[in-house]
């Protein structure tokens, strides 16, 4: 497993669903300036008609993010 650590920097609402951007943390913590080291730059852009899952996300909030490798059947 990987983890990083992303900020919602936008959270948009459309005729599609919403649309939620994420940057990775570069300061303001001595946690964020160490995930900084290994995730410096990139993003993440989630799209989503589910309104319960798109008010889990907050403009502002930070969110760990696992990369786990996925395996036939872990669904």
């Amino acid at each position: 497993m990987v983890r990083a650590k992303f900020k919602v920097e936008t959270k948009l609402e459309n005729e599609y669903g919403f649309e939620i951007n994420l940057k990775p943390v570069i300061g303001g913590s001595e946690e964020n300036e160490k995930f900084y080291n290994y995730t410096p730059a990139g993003s993440v852009n989630l799209w989503t008609v589910n309104i319960h899952a798109a008010e889990k996300f907050e403009v502002g909030k930070e969110y760990y993010v696992d990369f786990t490798q996925a395996q036939e059947g872990d669904y």
